[in-house]
This record gives structure tokens, C-alpha cells and sequence, in this order.
């Protein structure tokens, strides 16, 4: 942050902070616009912008958190007969605390293992040793550990003895503990769900110390950066609409102005229109107020304040904050735009990343406050959204892809220039304020599709798009009542003629962070969890059934893209996948590459560092770096494969020798494919491996264990959405999908001998929804209309919805032979873990944040 950044509390008399984070600048109070007062003749503020600010300072913290604790979010649609089941006491707490009922020093309660958990204690092949000294200290009470570090390393009570009967008595309560935590968990096993409910009651007695007030949540702050007004609209709703709607902050970050060729109308008016730059960039600034208006309070005229701030980069953007819901936000940096989706335009975001032009300009828009033209370098463009990082603190942060590729046949850019090229402004950003910025929470990163989603089958169900569509509505202006009050217009003429785009209403699509295998198990029931955070992969990690959670650790190593893929190789070690972007010096260094790194032994808690599998790409030129997610599975000779979808459109994969070391990257042919590939083994070993088309899904299989993958093979399967879960099982694999146009999920198995071949295409239903499908044991879950995590138990069972909103995709796993344990991280950038019984009937236990919550606001 900037030396002259007093903190939050730091307002003079009348309001206005006095240093900013955005600069080297105090906010001049003067510089405050109230609506557009002096820009016009009459020098009339415009009808609903108050003349009085009421909150200068652009994200008005602390405001009250509306969330009880734990991470209930308010949402949209009511559950249905929720999963959540009563907190429970840990049994081995109860065992504790009755062996050592010692009036002087009552025990702590430890964190408690889940009702689950002990189940998957009373399943655990061997009965784990007691815990060490360290973790009985941990579980004792604040008073005991105080006395205990007085008495130094050998535990003498000042200049007396030593007490040896407490460490013996407190083994003794390990052990109690331990039987009683597998009792209750072959209970649970033999009795179902009857004595999960039973241990929503808390069974610790009265005399027990209370457990101390929990701290607040933090809700999770989303940060977008998009390249034009309505980038978000088009390609970030619904998640937009849903974060919105939940009370969590957002804010909106617009690089440039959009201003385009001037002319705000539609076709029958274009030719008749007179271009003016900066009005149809206040236009489209109008439309977006009003739509954001809408979303948050339902009424598209809510006011807001609008205020000039000094950016780190030096020089000014504006921020409007929406008066009824200040947690809402946009920031205008209004930079220049290219005016052109693929041809070469040097005075743009492309040609200041190529070194076209050592400036680019700004492009004011005829309503702002901003009055004073400014232009950026490169690193003053990184610059300002580290600024806008450092002050917002997010711990989600959405942009658009910065990679998106390029067309097979005519090898234009499948999305608009400015959108990639602004989405890698925010990946170098990011890069730099995760290294410079040490007083930060933790932050997940999202990309999403753009122009391709035309393209594609629809993801959206029909009431989610006509909401959608209804939002685009407002920022078009299609009534064209002059509600604003401003002679620019109050929205987007431009898209009134066809809003919803090339059918781009119809879906959302996310580029990265789509696989549903970061979650994993290991021999000894322990559970490991793998997402990126900060741009380097953070891992949790619960040794044992029932042990104590650690993490998020970062493993060495930056640059990490969204997204991690898991599998477990034949002596036990956990490998994780994913891929890695690098700057470099040059341009034309920019590039994406395979990595990978491996436990160094099983369990353990070290990891190899990240090995480079290259990438099937020569240059960035070419597809612009496009290759998708790897995905990795083991074949029943132990051979190990990554698999990608290259700029090309069509599969790539590299195969582990018997000595450690892998061959080239091998063309496996496919046309059309999209996404990123799915793959497993089926019950005789055989690898297979499935990519969707814009029209069905294509697969290969090896023809035995240990060979190579045979030929493309369509399987006839429907169209479906891009995400594509398989597992291995009934022989084969069974792949989950979702049905275009409704978000319903389906599934079919595919059996490999002999040649691919489908059966069993069913349709599971769901709760509409978007995106990847989680399936381990009797469990399936995946996000549903409204945002938050829905899940089916069991078959047959109704779907039912969870409250979490989290990122990217949910990620499962079969814990032992009967349990599955199923995760997601939330958009406060904190792991959430719940898990359920692979019985009939069964249900998911409480959720479980893992960890210490994410840093508040400000420090």
C-alpha cells in the first residue's frame, strides 16, 4: 500500500479519508462528483444521483456482515430439506472430559471429528497410535498450556518436581477417547442415519468449559476485472447476479471505455448517427448503473455516489458505489479500446502488451467526474490493478480467458482482443500483488469464456437465461425512457437489437478450474486437497480418519494456473497436475506449460518440486497458448498419462516410461473438441479418455493396459455442456454431463471391449445449475441455479441444495470402502469439507471449514 494510507478510520471532518491506496494522493473532497453537476449547460446534477456523498470512500468498511457463523449465506432459493444435520459433540471430547473432571482444570474441547469421521475410524484397517504430546497439548485447556510453558521443556511446575501421574492419566484418556470415537463410528455404520441425527445433541456435560464465542465469518469479497461494459453481463452472469443476491461485496473493474466507433443505436438508426466517443461511453457507463441497480435492489434508478480517486499507476479513475447496497461497486479506469475484435490495432490493451506503443491512452467518458487526461505504460496498467487489489482485498477474483485460442480454419481469435489481453494484464497483476502485498487474505482466481460460448451447446436452463436476457434488457435501454436524465442516453443501443448476443445469454462457461479431482484419499484414510490460491497450489491436508486438518500450505512455485488434477500412483504417492503460465521478458514469451509434482513418499507431506512437461503449443502466435487443463489417470500396468486439448482443437498426451522418464507429446486426432479432456480406467485396466464436441463426445480406449490409446471413436452420445466427469466403475467408466438447455444431470456407462460402447444413458435430474459434476460412491453434487452446492445422495434421492457458493469446481472422493468425502473451496477462499456414509438413506454431515478464516477486510 502507499505511504499516505491511513487505514479505513482515517476520514477527515467532513468525510473524505485522508490518503488512499489507490495513489500518492488524498482524495480531493472537491473532486467529488454529485450526479453530473457542471458538465452540462444548465448545470443540473441528473435525477438520482444524490448531491451528497454519502460514502466517499469507494468500499465503505466495516459495514455489518449480515452471515451467522458457519458460512450460512443468505441465498435466493430456500433449501430443500437441507443437508445440514445439528453440530455435534465429539464423543472423545465427552470421554475427556469424564476422566479428568478436575474442578482446578476442566478440559478444552478439541475440534471435533464429524459423526463421519469416526465412522471412518471404525473402517480403518489398523488402529492408529495415540497422539504424541504435541497434540494432547493442543487439546488441553488455555489455563493448563499456560502452566505447562512456564514449567519449560521438562515440565517442571517452576522449582518444584515434575507431576508424571498427569501424563499418564492423560494417556489414559487418549486411549479412552480413541475407543469411544471407534465405537461411535461402527455404531454408525451398523445404524445409518439414525445415530448421526442422534449426535446432533451435545453429549459434553454442563460443568464442561463453554466453547468460546465463534469468530466473525468472513463472506468472501469478489473482484471482476472485465475489458468493456457488459463483459460481465454477457460472460460473467449468473455468478455476478448470485454473488450479488447472496451480500457478498462485489466490485466491478472496467479497463477500458468501450466507446467503440461512438454511435450509441441500433441498425435501423446507425447510418443517421452521429459518432460522439465519450457520450456512448457514458452511455454504456448509464447502462451498466442500472442494471447492477437492478440486480442488487431490484429498482434499475437507485442512486449511486460517484467519486474520483488518484490510482497507483498515476493516473484517476472513478468509483461508484451504490448507495442502498454500498458492498457494491465499479471502478472505471477508462482506457482506450481496440475498436476492433481480431485486426491489428496498435493504440489498445494488445498493442501496449506487444510494445506497439509505449502509452496507451485514456478515453473520458462524457459523465464522469474524472476530468483530467492521463495515459499508462504497461507496468502502469499492472500498477493501477495492484492498487485496486491492495484495496479491495479480495479473495475471489473473476476475469475473462487469457488464452480463449484461435478458429482451426481461419485462425482468427475466438474472443475479442481486448478481452484476452486484459485477462493477461490481470494474471501479471495478480502475480504482483500475491509476491509484493504480504498483508492480503487468500485469493482464488476464475476465467470465464467469451465470444466461443456462441458456439456451444447452452448451459443455462430457461428461467436462469430469461433472467439473464432480462438484465442485458436494462443495460440495452430497450424502453428508451430517458430514466437517467442524461442527454447520452441511459444504456446500450448498440445490443438493443439483439441483447442476448450471439446466444451468449444462454450460457456461462468456465475455462479453467473444472476438474472434480483435486480431492483425494490415501491408504491410511487421510484426505488431501489441492486448489490454487495466491497463484501457487495450496494443499490441506487431515492425516488419518479422524485427524487434525492442516493448511492451506503453498507449495514452492508461481504462476499457477486455475485448476489441479490428482491421481494416486501405484506405490501410493498422490501426483498433482496442473498448468503454469510464465511472462518471461519479451511478449512473445508468454506461455503455458504442462507441470506436475509428486509426494515424496506416501503420506508424507513433502512434495517433489514442479516438473515440467512442456506443452504441445510452439509458440503463443499460434493458438495464443490455448491447451486446456491436463488429465491424468493410471492404466493397470502402472503407466502413467496427461492428456490435453490442444489450440487446435484436438487431443494431446504425453506417457510416462517404466524408467520415470515421458515420451513426446503425441497427436491422438479429434476435431472440434472443447473444454478439457476427462479420462479413467475401466475394470480390466484400460485406459480411456473422453472430450466433448460442440454436438456429442468423442472417446478413445487402449486396447489393453500398457498400449497405446486406440482412434477417435464418436460415442453417440447427445449434445452436451463442456465439463465431463469419469470414474471407473461396474466394469467400465461412467461419465457425468449436464443436458443443455436445462442443467439437468445425466449419465452413461462406456465399456471398452472390444471398441467403446455406451449404455445406460440416464437422466438424473438436478437442480438446473451450471458447470463440472462431482460423483464418488452414491454421492453427486455440482452447482445449481442460485449459486450454491446441490447434491443427490443416493439414487432416487431428491436433489437438495446447500448454501456454500465456492469456486471453481466441487471435487469428491471414496474415503475407505464406505465413506465419500466431498469439498469445496468457498468464495472467501477457505477450504469446506463435509461427508456422508456410502449407505442407504444416507445424508452429508455438517459442513467443516478447514483452517483459520481468511484475513478480515483491513488489517
Amino acid at each position: 500500500m502507499s505511504d499516505s494510507w491511513q487505514g479505513p478510520g482515517a476520514w477527515d471532518p467532513q468525510g473524505v479519508p485522508t490518503g488512499s491506496a489507490w495513489g500518492q494522493q488524498s482524495w480531493p473532497s472537491e473532486q467529488a462528483h454529485q450526479g453530473y453537476e457542471g458538465h452540462h449547460p444548465a448545470q443540473q446534477p441528473h435525477q438520482g444521483y444524490p448531491q451528497q456523498h454519502a460514502h466517499p470512500y469507494p468500499y465503505p468498511y466495516p459495514y455489518p456482515y449480515p452471515y451467522p457463523y458457519p458460512y450460512p449465506y443468505p441465498y435466493p432459493h430456500p433449501p430443500q430439506q437441507a443437508h445440514q444435520t445439528p453440530p455435534h459433540a465429539d464423543l472423545a471430547d465427552a470421554a475427556d472430559t469424564a476422566a479428568l473432571a478436575e474442578p482446578v482444570e476442566p478440559v478444552e474441547p478439541v475440534e471435533p471429528p464429524t459423526a463421519v469421521e469416526s465412522a471412518e475410524a471404525a473402517e480403518a484397517p489398523d488402529a492408529p497410535e495415540a497422539p504424541d504430546a504435541p497434540e494432547a497439548d493442543a487439546a488441553a485447556d488455555g489455563r493448563r498450556r499456560v502452566r505447562r510453558a512456564a514449567r519449560g521443556k521438562g515440565g517442571a511446575r517452576g522449582k518444584g518436581g515434575a507431576r508424571p501421574s498427569r501424563r499418564r492419566r492423560a494417556g489414559l484418556v487418549k486411549v479412552v477417547a480413541f475407543c469411544v470415537v471407534t465405537a461411535a463410528g461402527s455404531l454408525l455404520l451398523l445404524r445409518g442415519n439414525e445415530l448421526l441425527d442422534r449426535l446432533g445433541s451435545p453429549t459434553v456435560p454442563e460443568k464442561a468449559a463453554p466453547t468460546p464465542a465463534p469468530e466473525p465469518p468472513d463472506p468472501g469479497r469478489v473482484l471482476q476485472v472485465i475489458a468493456h461494459p457488459d463483459d460481465d453481463l454477457y460472460f460473467m452472469n449468473p455468478d455476478l447476479r448470485y454473488s450479488i443476491s447472496a451480500g457478498h461485496p462485489v466490485t466491478s473493474v472496467y479497463l477500458t471505455s468501450g466507446e467503440a466507433d461512438g454511435i450509441n443505436a441500433g441498425s435501423a438508426k446507425a447510418a443517421t448517427t452521429k459518432p460522439d466517443k465519450p457520450a456512448y461511453a457514458e452511455a454504456r457507463q448509464n447502462g451498466i448503473r442500472a442494471a447492477y441497480a437492478k440486480m442488487a435492489t431490484g429498482d434499475r434508478d437507485s442512486p449511486w455516489t460517484r467519486t474520483v480517486v488518484p490510482t497507483k499507476g498515476g493516473g484517476h479513475a472513478e468509483v461508484d458505489v451504490l448507495v442502498a447496497k454500498p458492498q457494491v461497486n465499479l471502478v472505471w479506469l477508462q482506457l482506450r479500446e481496440a475498436g476492433t475484435v481480431y485486426d491489428n490495432a496498435p493504440d489498445s490493451l494488445h498493442g501496449l502488451w506487444d510494445g506497439k506503443v509505449p502509452r496507451l491512452d485514456s478515453m473520458l467518458a462524457s459523465g464522469t467526474p474524472v476530468t483530467q487526461k492521463f495515459s499508462y505504460t504497461k507496468d502502469q496498467v499492472v500498477q493501477t490493478l495492484v492498487g485496486i487489489l491492495e484495496q479491495y482485498r479480495p479473495t475471489t477474483v473473476r476475469s475473462q480467458d487469457p488464452t480463449p485460442g484461435r478458429y482451426p480454419n481461419t485462425k482468427r481469435y475466438t474472443d475479442h482482443q481486448d478481452h484476452f489481453y486484459g485477462a493477461r494484464f490481470v494474471q501479471m497483476a495478480t502475480a504482483a500483488y500475491a509476491k509484493d502485498v504480504r498483508d492480503r487474505p487468500h485469493f482464488a482466481v476464475q476465467n470465464y469464456a467469451g465470444y466461443i460460448n456462441g458456439s456451444l451447446p447452452s448451459t443455462l436452463d430457461p428461467d436462469e437465461a430469461k433472467e439473464k436476457l432480462d438484465i442485458l434488457g436494462t443495460y440495452a435501454w430497450l424502453d428508451q425512457q430517458n430514466h437517467c436524465n442524461s442527454p447520452a442516453g441511459c444504456g446500450d443501443l448498440k445490443v438493443s437489437d439483439q441483447p442476448g448476443g450471439n446466444r451468449w445469454s444462454d450460457s456461462i462457461n468456465y475455462t479453467r478450474g473444472t476438474s472434480t479431482s483435486w480431492l483425494t484419499s490415501d491408504a491410511e484414510h487421510g484426505l488431501w486437497a489441492f486448489k490454487v490460491l495466491d497463484g501457487q497450489v495450496a494443499v490441506w491436508h487431515r492425516p488419518g480418519p479422524v485427524g487434525r486438518w492442516k493448511g492451506p500450505d503453498l507449495l514452492p512455485g508461481t504462476g499457477m494456473d486455475p485448476g489441479v488434477s490428482t491421481v494416486t500412483l501405484p506405490d501410493g504417492r498422490i501426483a498433482a497436475f496442473g498448468t503454469r503460465t510464465s511472462f518471461g521478458a519479451k511478449p512473445t514469451d508468454y506461455v503455458r506449460e504442462v507441470v506436475y509434482v509428486v509426494q515424496k513418499q506416501p503420506g508424507a507431506e513433502e512434495f517433489t518440486e514442479w516438473q515440467s512437461l512442456g506443452t504441445p503449443e510452439t509458440a503463443d502466435e499460434t493458438w495464443t497458448s490455448d491447451i486446456s487443463a491436463p488429465a491424468v489417470s493410471v492404466d493397470g500396468t502402472g503407466q502413467l498419462a496427461a492428456y490435453v486439448r490442444d489450440g487446435a482443437s484436438s487431443l494431446r498426451g504425453r506417457v510416462q516410461r517404466p524408467d520415470g522418464s515421458w515420451g513426446p507429446w503425441e497427436k491422438y486426432g479429434g476435431t472440434d473438441l472443447h473444454g478439457s479432456p476427462a479420462t479413467a480406467t475401466d475394470g480390466s485396466g484400460r485406459r480411456m479418455v473422453f472430450s466433448a464436441t460442440s454436438k456429442s463426445v468423442v472417446g478413445w480406449v487402449q486396447p489393453k493396459p500398457g498400449a497405446p490409446l486406440g482412434q477417435v471413436t464418436a460415442t453417440g452420445l447427445p449434445d452436451t455442456t463442456l465439463p465431463l466427469t469419469a470414474d471407473g466403475r461396474e466394469g467400465g467408466v461412467r461419465l457425468w454431463f449436464r443436458k443443455p438447455g436445462s442443467g439437468n444431470v445425466r449419465t452413461a456407462l462406456i465399456t471398452g471391449e472390444g471398441g467403446l460402447k455406451v449404455s445406460q444413458m440416464t437422466d438424473l435430474g438436478g437442480l438446473q445449475g451450471f458447470g463440472s459434476v462431482t460423483a464418488s460412491g452414491h454421492v453427486l453434487a455440482g452447482r445449481t441455479a442460485g449459486g450454491q452446492l446441490g447434491s443427490e445422495a443416493g439414487p432416487g434421492r431428491p436433489w437438495e441444495r446447500s448454501p456454500l457458493m465456492f469456486v471453481g469446481a466441487p471435487s469428491s472422493t471414496m474415503t475407505g470402502k464406505n465413506l465419500v468425502s466431498l469439498a469445496v473451496v468457498g468464495l472467501d477462499a477457505r477450504l469446506y469439507v463435509t461427508s456422508s456414509a456410502d449407505v442407504p438413506n444416507a445424508h452429508l454431515a455438517p459442513w467443516q471449514p478447514v483452517g483459520p478464516r481468511n484475513a478480515p477486510p483491513f488489517p
